[in-house]
């Protein structure tokens, strides 16, 4: 997990932790780097449990984001770059570039 964001000016400084990305962003990233991940591993990569990680990778195979297929007794998964984000801010963008970022690291110019 990151660490918190510490508010100072205000009596007993509190901490706030925050991510800029929502689990279900994580999961995605972590599929997009090894889309032979287990559930078990991505549930511990991003720190949920693995009934939230399965929910999250059903969500995302639901909205066409991802999809899994079955090989012996592993899934692998394909993450499709055409599909556009979900908020109304964002909608006219496809997913492709965030993947790209994702995967490599490297922002592209």
């Amino acid at each position: 997990m990151e660490p918190g964001l510490v508010l100072a000016g205000t009596e007993g400084a509190r901490e706030r932790s925050w991510s800029l990305l929502s689990n279900h962003g994580l999961v995605f990233i972590v599929i997009a780097r090894d889309p032979q991940a287990r559930v078990r591993d991505i549930a511990e990569r991003v720190g949920i449990t693995e009934r939230a990680a399965h929910r999250i990778v059903a969500d995302l195979c639901e909205e066409g984001f991802v999809s899994r297929t079955r090989v012996g007794r592993r899934t692998v998964y394909d993450i499709h770059p055409d599909k556009h984000f979900r908020h109304p801010a964002l909608r006219s963008e496809v997913i492709g570039p965030l993947l790209e970022i994702a995967r490599t690291g490297a922002v592209l110019g």
